[in-house]
C-alpha cells in the first residue's frame, strides 16, 4: 500500500490556494493516487456550519478569542470525521488551510499569541501536522487586488495582511524540513509545476516531517 500523505496549503488573501489545490488534485489522480480534497474553516458538515458563522459579515465585531475557538472547534471536528479517516485510507489529503492560518491570522496578526493558538490547535487535532506545507507567497498589495473568494478577512487594513504573510514566511524559515514556500506570482501553471515537485520530493522521501 502507497503511505498516505497529509499536505496543507497556506498563504495570504489571493495567493491562488483553492487554484493549485484543484490542479495538484487533478495530477496526482491521473497517476492512479487517491486524493482527497479539502478546506479550512469547513472540510466536514459541522465544520462547514462554523465556518459559515466565523467568515460571515454580520461576525465582524467577532471577538478575537471567540473566533479562535471557532476556528480550533471546526478543526477538530474537521480533522476526526474527514483528515483522519481519509489517511487511514491511504489517501493524499490536500487541504485549502490548516492550522498554521490560525497561527498566523490570531496568533500573530490578531496578537493572541502565535504560541497559545499554536497549542490549542494542536491540542484540538490530538497533534495531527502535515507532512508537508506549501507556502503560496505573495505581496498582499496583488493578492487582495486579485482576491475572488469575498469574506471579512479581506477587510481587515494592510498592515494585517503583512503580518500574516510575514508569519507565514516566519514558521517555513523555523521549518524548512517541513514547508516550500513558492511564489504566487507567475502564472498558474508554472505554480503547478513547482508544487507538483514539490509534493514529488515529499511523496518519494516519505514525508518531509
Amino acid at each position: 500500500m502507497v503511505a498516505a500523505r497529509f499536505i496543507a496549503f497556506e498563504g495570504g488573501e489571493g495567493s491562488g490556494k483553492s487554484t493549485q489545490v484543484e490542479r495538484l488534485a487533478t495530477s496526482l489522480r491521473a497517476t492512479g493516487r487517491t486524493v482527497t480534497v479539502t478546506r479550512e474553516p469547513g472540510g466536514s458538515p459541522r465544520a462547514e456550519q462554523i465556518r459559515s458563522l466565523i467568515l460571515a459579515d454580520g461576525s465582524a465585531d467577532l471577538d478575537a478569542r471567540c473566533e479562535a475557538l471557532l476556528f480550533a472547534a471546526a478543526r477538530a471536528d474537521h480533522i476526526t470525521h474527514t483528515v483522519r479517516p481519509a489517511l487511514e485510507r491511504g489517501h493524499i489529503v490536500l487541504t485549502d488551510r490548516y492550522l498554521d492560518s490560525s497561527v498566523a491570522y490570531q496568533g500573530v496578526a490578531r496578537g493572541l499569541g502565535a504560541d497559545r493558538i499554536r497549542d490549542l490547535s494542536l491540542w484540538a487535532t490530538d497533534h495531527t501536522v502535515p507532512d508537508l506545507t506549501v507556502v503560496l507567497d505573495i505581496d498582499p498589495r496583488v493578492g487582495l487586488a486579485r482576491a475572488q473568494d469575498a469574506n471579512r478577512l479581506e477587510s481587515e487594513p494592510l498592515g494585517f495582511h503583512d503580518d500574516v504573510r510575514q508569519a507565514f514566511l516566519d514558521f517555513a524559515a523555523a521549518a524548512p524540513h517541513r514547508y516550500t514556500v513558492i511564489s504566487a506570482v507567475p502564472p498558474p501553471d508554472e505554480v503547478a509545476t513547482l508544487v507538483r515537485a514539490a509534493v514529488d520530493r515529499c511523496i518519494m522521501a516519505g514525508g518531509l516531517g
